[in-house]
């Protein structure tokens, strides 16, 4: 059994990641279908991003936003998806405590900036529906890519104090994290100390970010209704709601699972149902994101298309030479 670094303070040298116990069959069955998951959702997010660095009609604020939010996808995702396959396929499931550490940072750390990203991306919309006729000064390529910045900034700073307040906990045995990953109340559960006060800072923490941009978003989107509602024509209308209907599917579902899983205290939590819902919100919804924006988003798709067209001609080029080369050989034989 694993010791802690010093007898009686600090951090267990590693914890065991408890995950999904069930039959080795089904566990091969699950990493099966999340490895596949996690492939097309890696692929899917760079898909969106390099669309929107090679395609100069890309490069408009709302798209920039969109490839940011991307890459925090693939960030996120690879910070608990890859161990979790690693436990399903070798059933290795010990964990060290800094990697422990260093994962439950950057989860949170990126879904911070998410959260912030996309109060973000609902400004934009904003902007772009009240305020169409100063769109193009309150929302240049600069001032876009500076919020996002902002936005990957203000997440990382978010989760920096609750996890250097857990890296000074001292952990009891067994050291089980009941999850497929470091989350925070499977560590605090842990804890040989009184939690109560730590809990409650990362509860207001948790309502001031995930509720704070939430509310923001909201306020946008209060604005946006009753700007839409002005527009005489249904037609102009069904236009304006289209812009936006992408961004709000995307915000229902992650706040959905979000506010669930954080806005709320972590005693007495059932972590059987945790699993689940972190299944959908880590492995099922950053799958669902990029398809949401790209099946409705007329100019993705166009961009993609021009990728393909481009990418169809290059290949007939070097067929085309290929089969050139080969017929000059031939004759060089006689």
């Amino acid at each position: 059994m694993p010791k802690t670094d010093n007898g009686t303070h600090g951090i267990t040298a590693s914890f065991i990641i408890v995950g999904f116990e069930t039959l080795r069959e089904v566990e091969l069955f699950l990493f099966s279908l999340f490895s596949s998951m996690y492939v097309l959702t890696i692929g899917a997010h760079f898909l969106v991003v390099i669309l929107v660095a090679v395609n100069p009609h890309l490069h408009k604020p709302m798209y920039i936003l969109l490839a940011n939010f991307s890459l925090l996808e693939v960030l996120y995702t690879t910070v608990t998806i890859p161990i979790m396959l690693n436990a399903l396929l070798t059933q290795q499931k010990e964990i060290s405590s800094s990697s422990c550490l260093a994962q439950f940072y950057f989860l949170f750390g990126f879904g911070a900036a998410e959260n912030c990203l996309l109060a973000v991306m609902a400004y934009d919309r904003y902007v772009a529906i009240c305020r169409p006729l100063h769109y193009p000064t309150l929302m240049t390529g600069m001032i876009s890519l500076k919020l996002a910045i902002g936005a990957w900034v203000g997440g990382l700073l978010a989760a920096f104090p609750p996890a250097v307040w857990i890296s000074t906990l001292r952990f009891c045995f067994p050291n089980f994290i009941d999850h497929f990953f470091c989350d925070y109340a499977p560590l605090l559960k842990l804890s040989c100390e009184d939690t109560s006060e730590g809990e409650f800072i990362f509860m207001v923490m948790s309502w001031s970010v995930i509720l704070g941009c939430f509310l923001l978003i909201m306020i946008s989107y209060t604005f946006i209704v009753l700007a839409v509602l002005k527009i005489p024509s249904t037609d102009g209308q069904k236009k304006a709601f289209n812009t936006c209907a992408s961004h709000l599917a995307v915000v229902s579902i992650f706040y959905g699972t979000v506010i669930f899983m954080y806005i709320r205290p972590t005693s007495h939590i059932r972590f059987t149902m945790d699993k689940v819902i972190s299944v959908f919100y880590c492995v099922v919804t950053p799958l669902m994101n990029p398809i949401i924006y790209c099946l409705r988003n007329q100019e993705v798709k166009v961009a993609f298309m021009k990728i393909l067209q481009m990418l169809g001609k290059y290949d007939n080029k070097v067929m085309l030479k290929a089969h050139m080369e080969e017929r000059s050989s031939k004759k060089n034989l006689f």
